[in-house]
């Protein structure tokens, strides 16, 4: 059987570049060489795309954080560049070599192109996740794993996101939105409505980034002065959600197209007052729990919210959908979607698959075989008059 050559594409610019790095690493040390023949393309922080001489290995987020910020100060190695080629065709990307010598009577680089049968995107943030990539990847019509164009936009979008949410009725905290030019030019503004709306604790958070980037928890004026500096940093429209106290953090991973599946559901323990950067990825002390102790009717009601928010966002591929659970009340209420989670096999996405007994090598085969059906499904769709 011919084996599929698979790009998978990982780095990117956003500040979730190292964990990307991670996520890719597992990726390529569990395709099966047998029926895939994986192609790492990786995407430098200044954008350009290169095709790597070797993938990433380091399959530990933390491992990958440190070593990225002791080479930062260290020039990237010249390597081939990579452009995808955005139509239909034969040919999925062009190479180029600027270090190789021409060929006679040429004074270009060295060209050569690659066709590739799916490719496998597994970078989180803008720029990546955010549907900025696959739009690219529907001009090239190349099938790709994960969400498509709108699923991907509203998904890394917390505040469109809760909009499809609320129109779904699915239940969420009170929020409000803040853009940073407002932020910038009617502080006081801002805060007097923030503080008339909602109650504290407060978290502040940039609307366009995941990996708990920017975000943070305030207990007063001061404090959500401070979060709002920092959110502004990472985007220019911040969402500010009334905390759940006391509060459980519920997760559910999906997987699916038009039918998608649920998995057994796992509790986020944080090490600190809540799951951030940190706690994921530079420390061990946060904990998770597989399977969350609940009861069958709180199982059953997270996986059907679970599977309705991916609804609610047109969602393709993979999602993990988080919850929080109040302790005291037992409210429920939809955090956020996340359309590529990380990816690592320690990941809580493949824990919980893991725990629902579909391990880590056939979960990246079902992941493929999801793209191929989405792709094929496509096509069945007109693109003339008549």
């Amino acid at each position: 059987m011919k084996r599929l050559r698979v790009g998978v594409v990982y780095g990117g610019r956003s500040s979730e570049h190292e964990v990307s790095l991670a996520s890719a690493a597992a990726i390529f040390a569990n395709l099966d060489r047998n029926r895939y023949e994986p192609v790492p393309i990786r995407i430098e922080r200044s954008g350009r795309w290169t095709l790597a001489e070797k993938p990433p290995t380091v399959e530990s987020a933390a491992a990958t954080i440190e070593t990225a910020r002791a080479a930062r100060a260290i020039p990237a190695r010249e390597s081939r560049e990579v452009h995808l080629i955005a139509r239909p065709g034969e040919e999925t990307v062009l190479t180029l070599d600027r270090t190789a010598e021409p060929a006679a009577g040429d004074e270009c680089a060295v060209l050569a192109t690659l066709s590739l049968d799916v490719i496998f995107p597994i970078l989180h943030g803008p720029y990546g996740e955010d549907g900025t990539l696959q739009g690219l990847l529907e001009l090239a019509d190349v099938p790709y794993v994960g969400a498509g164009v709108l699923a991907s936009a509203t998904g890394m979008d917390k505040a469109i996101m809760k909009i499809l949410f609320a129109a779904a009725g699915l239940p969420l905290v009170r929020h409000d939105v803040v853009r940073r030019r407002d932020w910038r030019e009617v502080p006081d503004t801002v805060v007097e409505r923030l503080e008339s709306k909602l109650r504290y604790p407060l978290f502040v958070k940039p609307a366009n980034l995941g990996s708990s980037v920017g975000i943070s928890r305030v207990e007063d004026m001061e404090t959500l002065k401070a979060a709002l500096d920092l959110a502004a940093k990472y985007d220019r429209k911040l969402v500010v959600e009334e905390g759940v106290a006391p509060c459980r953090e519920i997760e559910c991973a999906v997987i699916g197209n038009d039918r998608p599946d649920t998995s057994v559901l796992g509790e986020i323990v944080p090490s600190g007052p809540f799951y951030d950067y940190e706690a994921k990825y530079l420390d061990d002390r946060s904990e998770t729990i597989i399977p969350a102790q609940l009861t069958d009717a709180q199982a059953a009601r997270i996986r059907t919210m679970a599977v309705d928010a991916f609804k609610a966002i047109d969602g393709a591929g993979m999602a993990r959908v988080d919850f929080l659970l109040a302790s005291d009340t037992g409210d429920l209420f939809v955090n956020e979607i996340n359309t590529h989670p990380g990816f690592t096999t320690i990941s809580m996405f493949a824990k919980l698959w893991d725990a629902t007994e579909l391990p880590y090598p056939q979960l990246l085969d079902r992941l493929i075989e999801l793209a191929a059906e989405r792709h094929a499904e496509k096509q069945d769709t007109r693109t003339t008059v008549g």
